[in-house]
């Protein structure tokens, strides 16, 4: 039977307050039938019983991002319904959604921005309020609110909520002077008096920021705009907006600052009120908010509470975490509770902040006498731990974590049959949450916590798995849009707290064309290139503009492979980034986001624009291969990290490939098969790896478990992704270069390798309208189980090869289709929907051996079949004196300097391998 499920309107489900004018339905099909296809949809809007649009019946395929074509009404509710057929069956399903202010200067009719009078020395939050009467039946309420600051709004005395529950930061975090997001929420009235309060926190617009923490980024002064707009049931309408009849008061709120925590006096709750004032601000900028929320999405009770040997009572939650900490509480009436908030103890155990630069993250209460929950409201914490002071003994207290994030919906799943893997996948999807709140940052912890755009551009790809991100980007790319100018191309973070002194850099200004390249590939939305293109040329220009005669990006400040661990070749040079020549990275970059250009350009239909820029590429590609590739194909630059980008951007001839890989192999193993790479390096290493015919390689890295190397990181004990390899050193102290957040997604990269190469699903078409399957193996992983819940519904892979069988499980999404590569078969198989099942006979195994070429030689040495083998095959080297200066060398790194050794020294391993069994 053919039925629909998930509509939603650009990509979120029954939104309210939405101002695109000409929105854009998506909807799913399912059916037990296999090779549905839809063949036909009718989409109707419909104002109440009006029908406002009608699509007709359109023979197409389409299910996605279908445009209403309607001119749609301010502040109205619609309600759409959609009939789909697949040639012998329909299907119908409605949904609804509701259209804000259409455009925000309309609050300039009805209401004026207010603020406090009070001294400039007043910490505490202005509460503002209005107390009104609703004197008849009222038929809809909705009240639409901004603020300079962020604000929470109660209404009679409960929280105001969008109708899914508490949200928090609202507006949100965007350059205030050319976007100012407002919210809209529907409400219910008392018949009779009513009370509206705000109270309004610092946040970004005026509070402290940055690494050395500056207030007053956006403005010095907190301010409110709202306006309540009331439908009666007799037909009139009342607006109340906020105006100089508002009172203002300070609440229990004495302190809030996003880096150093929260003060709360909760022993006098009454402050004498006064009267608004008006603030002049403008309307122009603002606009309905566009991505979801911030909301708490679980909430975790201490897994240990224990006494430091310092003396410190800490509470452990298990969890490294962005949120916040709720106390209940029954304390004497003055007492003051202090929660200390930090990721990590230190090597002796004790509680550490030292990663945390200027941020105090701390939360103050003041108690009042009574049973009391408390939490903070305008300020976030990145914390695994808490440090509680001021208890009594005996007094008893519950603390609860409360993890917040961007409210997105999960569409992807990872498992497999190695539980570190799995835990490393746990950490990717936690750090995403933890540090998708509002924006993409790099850290939820230290003072920082910035839109750091070259993370954004290594890790993309990975979060679109995880979340449907689509509306959360497309918010945070018109941010960046609203940040560009062509003098300095692209900000390094968005929103651009750093001002326009600072140029763009490689890598990190490619978050212009390779992060809106990856939602048109996953969610299929061409607007997205549209609305995107203008920033793509004004950054490539800018990249263009600062070329020299011979066409390439030579000057100028770079990132370069930033923390990559080479550094040590790098001489006298930024000692955080790798040993990668600067412009050998940066120009790979260039190439790459002209080629996104280009080929933006011709999907745009923009054909001028379209041979510029291939042309601009060839000119780049045929100087970049003059300056850093020899006649024979050797690199100019041979770290892990250049030949990785020359093999990903496919930067060398087709004719040197081979030797460029061979010298990647190399280097990988003469560092002991380990990844020295950094941000710019490691989002695609094992990728390369794999296209190179080298996956079990890149298993092997995948699989490492000393420093550095991904379960390194879960064998220590993390639950989400450092931001450096070592930030923690194996004997539990931090790296002494500091720069130790325990929370940065980017090395989470690894995720794109998991889902794309191990369990094999690829993007054929946009929006995996067509899509493949080839699941690769590799000795270590005899499992893999994933699921992706694509814009055209459920995508799921699971394989196992165990006991001699290969067993292949494949669900295709109705109005999809597939091409699926077994393992070990040569023939690719095209599928429509359905669900599939292969099952064959094998004579791998993949369950890993006790010795491998990574072992140390020592183990070779001392195993009494690999002793003799030695003794009988290589006499010259067991009895060279000087083996002792490699005997606790892998022997991978002893390839690097006698590759000729390599078949022997397997032929010893298989032999000692057979004799355990």
């Amino acid at each position: 039977m053919l039925s629909l499920y998930d509509l939603t309107v650009e990509q979120r489900t029954e939104p309210f307050g939405l101002d695109e004018h000409h929105p854009a339905f998506s909807w799913k099909l399912r059916s037990e039938k296999k090779n549905v296809i839809q063949a036909s949809y009718r989409v109707l809007v419909r104002d109440h019983a009006e029908t406002v649009w009608d699509s007709g019946v359109v023979k197409s395929a389409k299910s996605i991002f279908v445009t209403c074509e309607a001119d749609l009404k301010a502040c109205t509710s619609y309600t759409w319904q959609v009939t789909v057929s697949d040639g012998t069956e329909t299907a119908e399903a409605c949904s609804a959604f509701e259209i804000g202010l259409m455009n925000g200067s309309v609050f300039k009719e009805h209401a004026g921005w207010i603020t406090h009078p009070f001294p400039r020395e007043e910490t505490a939050c202005p509460v503002f309020t209005k107390t009104f009467c609703a004197d008849r039946q009222v038929r809809k309420a909705r009240l639409y609110a901004t603020a300079l600051g962020i604000y929470e709004a109660q209404l009679n005395g409960k929280p105001v909520t969008d109708g899914r529950g508490e949200s928090y930061f609202a507006p949100g975090w965007t350059n205030y002077k050319k976007r100012l997001q407002y919210q809209t929420y529907p409400v219910e009235l008392n018949e009779g008096v009513n009370e509206l309060s705000f109270t309004v926190g610092k946040g970004w617009y005026c509070g402290k920021l940055g690494f050395d923490p500056t207030p007053n980024l956006y403005g010095d002064q907190t301010a409110l705009l709202a306006m309540l707009m009331i439908d009666y049931a007799d037909g009139t309408k009342e607006v109340i907006g906020t105006d100089d009849t508002w009172q203002v008061c300070t609440g229990t709120v004495r302190f809030s600052e996003i880096y150093d925590g929260e003060t709360q006096d909760t022993l006098s709750e009454t402050h004498p009120c006064t009267t608004a004032v008006s603030y002049e601000y403008g309307f122009d900028t603002i606009v309905a908010q566009e991505n979801e929320p911030v909301r708490c999405l679980t909430k975790l009770q201490p897994q240990r509470t224990f006494t430091t040997p310092a003396g410190e009572l800490v509470y452990d939650f298990g969890q490294n975490l962005t949120g916040w900490t709720e106390v209940t509480v029954t304390g004497s009436a003055g007492q003051k509770i202090v929660l200390h908030h930090a990721e990590s103890l230190d090597e002796n155990g004790n509680f550490y902040t030292g990663n945390l630069s200027f941020a105090k993250a701390q939360d103050v209460y003041i108690l009042n006498g009574r049973k009391q929950s408390l939490r903070p409201h305008f300020t976030f914490h990145g914390f695994r731990y808490i440090k509680v002071e001021g208890l009594k003994e005996g007094q008893s207290a519950e603390f609860t974590a409360c993890h917040l994030s961007t409210d997105l919906v999960q569409t992807g799943t990872f498992e497999c049959s190695d539980k570190r893997v799995n835990r490393l996948q746990q950490n990717i999807q936690w750090s995403q949450r933890d540090n998708y709140l509002d924006i993409p940052t790099d850290c939820p912890q230290r003072s920082e916590r910035l839109g750091w755009t070259g993370d954004a551009t290594a890790y993309t790809p990975t979060a679109a798995f995880n979340e449907n991100i689509y509306p959360f980007m497309k918010k945070w790319l018109r941010d960046l849009i609203s940040e560009q100018t062509p003098q300095t191309g692209m900000p390094q973070v968005v929103p651009n707290i750093m001002g326009d002194g600072q140029s763009g850099a490689a890598f990190w200004g490619d978050a212009a064309t390779a992060v809106p390249w990856t939602i048109y590939r996953t969610y299929g939305d061409c607007r997205i290139l549209a609305d995107q293109f203008e920033s793509m040329k004004i950054w490539v220009d800018f990249i263009t503009s600062k070329c020299g005669e011979n066409g390439l990006w030579q000057s100028g400040f770079q990132y370069g492979d930033w923390l990559g661990l080479d550094a040590e070749t790098n001489g006298l040079s930024e000692p955080r980034k790798g040993a990668t020549d600067d412009y050998f990275a940066a120009n790979a970059c260039y190439l790459r986001s002209l080629q996104i250009t280009a080929d933006t350009a011709r999907l745009l239909g923009k054909t001028e624009e379209e041979e510029h820029y291939r042309s601009l590429y060839d000119q780049v590609l045929a100087a970049f291969r003059e300056e850093y590739v020899t006649k024979t194909g050797r690199l100019v630059c041979e770290t892990q990290t250049a030949m990785v980008l020359a093999l990903h951007f496919n930067l060398a001839e087709e004719k040197h490939r081979a030797r460029i890989a061979s010298m990647l192999k190399t280097n990988i193993e003469a560092h002991k098969t380990h990844l020295v790479t950094g941000f710019i390096g490691t989002p695609y290493a094992c990728s390369v790896l794999t296209e190179c015919g080298m996956h079990e390689l890149a298993g092997k890295l995948l699989l490492q478990e000393q420093n550095p190397g991904w379960l390194y990181e879960v064998n220590m004990g993390a639950t989400t992704i450092w931001e450096r390899w070592d930030s923690i050193l194996p004997d539990g102290r931090f790296n002494p270069a500091n720069m130790n957040s325990l929370n940065h997604y980017a090395y989470g990269s690894i995720g794109t390798w998991l889902y794309t190469k191990l369990a094999g699903l690829e993007i054929l078409e946009p929006g995996y309208k067509k899509f493949s399957v080839h699941p690769r193996f590799f000795k270590g992983i005899e499992w893999v189980k994933l699921s992706y819940e694509s814009v055209y519904g459920l995508i799921r892979t699971e394989w196992k090869c165990q006991d001699g069988k290969i067993r292949l499980e494949i669900e295709v999404p109705a109005n999809t289709s597939a091409v699926l590569t077994l393992p070990e078969k040569e023939e690719t198989i095209e599928l429509g929907s359905g669900i599939y099942v292969y099952e064959y006979d094998t004579e791998t195994s993949l369950h890993l051996d006790r010795y491998s070429m990574e072992m140390p030689l020592r183990l070779m040495m001392e195993h009494p079949v690999g002793k003799a083998m030695m003794n009988q095959y290589m006499p010259e080297m067991a009895e060279n004196k000087l083996i002792e200066y490699v005997i606790n060398e892998p022997i991978t790194a002893l390839l690097a300097y006698a590759p000729q050794a390599q078949p022997l020294y397997e032929m010893i391993i298989a032999a000692m391998n057979a004799s355990e069994q």
